[in-house]
């Protein structure tokens, strides 16, 4: 055998599915057919031989019963009154033998007229003699027969003879094969039926199951699950009724991470209630944000139909919070690059500025403006990095300074602010998110008036990082205090109004706050408060 061979074994194939069913369904249906058989064989060979044996009691007793029997009893055997008779009726019933023998035994009738006025040959005519009508088989002088015993009576109804009939056992067994050809039709039809009920169901099956064999839909479950449970995105599905019939390994993991350790439903997962909205709308919800207990979801919900009607419906997410996390991340960093590059940009500005001046020789000029760069320089970039020692958060502030100057207002970091550099992303995330959020309203609220400013103090003490930022903007009106917050609350307009709700959860799922204080056309502040692990670094 080949190293390829032995790496991948050949498979072996089970019998088709409609072969299967064949020769189980046939194999039943042949049992059946035969336990029916043998016991409507067995009933019909004794229904046969009742009926003969009742039609040769008829026969003795309508004998037994004519005037002319009792009367050629009373004769001598060779008297002829009852051959002729006897003779007639067995060919007319196509009888073996008529005998009507008298009390002694003697035959007054029989086929063969030599062995008249002999004795009757066989034991079984004695229950007939004492006055009781018997039935049995045996042979006399003619084949082995059935024969039936009845006695006769006379007028006082004392018994002075026996009337006996025989009929063939070839003639029993001939009427019993005749019943039985009604037997074999019976078994025929059967077969028949179940031959086509055999055809229907292998159809409708192999239909139903899309024309797949049974291993063959073995292996694609077996797929089907490596896949689910090998997918980074979390797999949900509901049925009709939106109970849960499918959820992931991905799935579960988030769910045991955000501490829901029961079974999700529409009280503890948002998810849930999407899938019950499409199953009852059947309208697909598509790249909608869910944050769950501090996690943001990115999911896709829509409804899972069988010939257009809803059967339930299915719902793929994916853990938005590492992507965003990432994603601010890099784009503080790129910001911070942005910003030194502009600032480089400028600094080579200033450099032609000061050859300039060196080549016309005004030297008092020079040191007035080579001071006035350093200092303006130290104001800006170089006590800020003093400030923020973390690079992400320091080029994230620089970039929001710029975004300022652009919009004609002054963003600036308070003296007082102190920043170390933090390795947990979770934090660092979350003071992106809400100093984003709070800056861009700020500037938003300033307008296009000029002149606006906005301040930003962080400060760190003892494992907290507290963080204010204030402008002096229109302000807030107090009956808006309570629902800046809320989710969809803006007064930007409709689709607006997800900010601040997704901030304050953000921070709150760490443990921090989030609060604001304003006063009409005076100011707005909002507190921060948020956990810090900040990273100590040795001298």
């Amino acid at each position: 055998m080949s190293d390829s061979q032995q790496r991948h074994p050949v498979r072996k194939h089970p019998m088709k599915l409609s072969t299967s069913v064949i020769l189980m369904v046939s194999a039943v249906i042949a049992s059946v057919l035969l336990v029916v058989h043998m016991l409507y064989f067995v009933q019909v060979s004794d229904t046969t031989r009742d009926g003969v044996k009742d039609k040769a009691l008829a026969v003795a007793r309508t004998m037994a019963d004519l005037p002319e029997t009792k009367r050629a009893l009373l004769l001598p055997p060779d008297s002829n009154i009852i051959q002729p008779i006897a003779s007639s009726v067995q060919k007319r019933n196509d009888l073996l033998f008529i005998v009507v023998t008298n009390m002694d035994g003697i035959r007054y009738s029989h086929p063969n007229t030599d062995v008249i006025s002999h004795h009757f040959i066989g034991d079984d005519i004695n229950p007939a003699l004492l006055g009781k009508e018997n039935v049995s088989i045996n042979k006399g002088t003619l084949d082995e027969a059935l024969r039936v015993f009845t006695p006769v009576y006379d007028n006082n109804h004392k018994q002075i003879g026996v009337v006996a009939i025989g009929i063939s056992l070839v003639k029993v067994t001939e009427q019993i094969n005749k019943s039985r050809w009604s037997i074999l039709w019976t078994v025929l039809f059967g077969m028949i039926v179940g031959a086509l009920g055999t055809y229907c169901l292998v159809r409708m099956l192999k239909r139903i199951l899309f024309g797949l064999e049974p291993y063959e839909i073995s292996t694609l479950f077996e797929q089907r699950q490596a896949m689910l449970q090998s997918i980074k995105e979390g797999v949900i599905a509901v049925d009709d009724l939106a109970h849960v019939t499918l959820i992931n390994q991905t799935a579960r993991q988030i769910f045991q991470e955000t501490a829901t350790d029961v079974a999700p439903d529409e009280n503890t997962l948002p998810l849930i209630a999407n899938l019950r909205d499409v199953v009852n709308t059947g309208i697909p919800r598509r790249d909608e944000e869910i944050n769950f207990k501090g996690r943001l979801l990115l999911s896709n919900t829509v409804p899972v139909r069988n010939n257009g009607v809803i059967i339930g419906a299915i719902c793929t997410f994916r853990d938005k919070t590492e992507v965003s996390q990432l994603m601010q991340r890099l784009s503080g960093m790129v910001n911070y690059a942005d910003s030194l590059r502009e600032r480089s940009h400028e600094f080579m500005n200033k450099l032609h500025v000061i050859l300039g001046l060196l080549h016309m020789k005004s030297y008092a000029q020079l040191e007035d403006y080579i001071l006035k760069t350093a200092n303006n320089y130290q104001a800006e970039i170089g006590s800020l990095l003093l400030k923020i020692k973390s690079p992400v958060i320091a080029g994230f502030l620089l970039s929001k300074i710029n975004r300022a100057y652009d919009t004609r207002h002054l963003l600036t970091l308070s003296d007082d602010s102190l920043l170390p550099d933090n390795n947990n992303e979770d934090q660092v995330a979350a003071l992106i998110t809400v100093l984003g959020n709070l800056i861009e309203n700020a500037l938003d609220a300033l307008g296009e008036q000029p002149d606006g400013e906005v301040s930003v103090l962080l400060h760190y003490q003892n494992g907290q990082l507290a963080c204010i930022v204030s402008d002096d903007g229109p302000g807030i009106e107090p009956e808006n205090i309570e629902t800046i917050f809320e989710k969809g609350v803006s007064s930007k307009g409709d689709q607006r109004g997800m900010g601040l709700f997704l901030a304050k959860q953000q921070v709150e799922s760490l443990g921090g706050s989030v609060n604001v204080e304003s006063e009409p056309d005076v100011y707005t502040q909002f507190f921060v408060q948020l956990p810090w692990d900040a990273e100590r670094k040795s001298s």
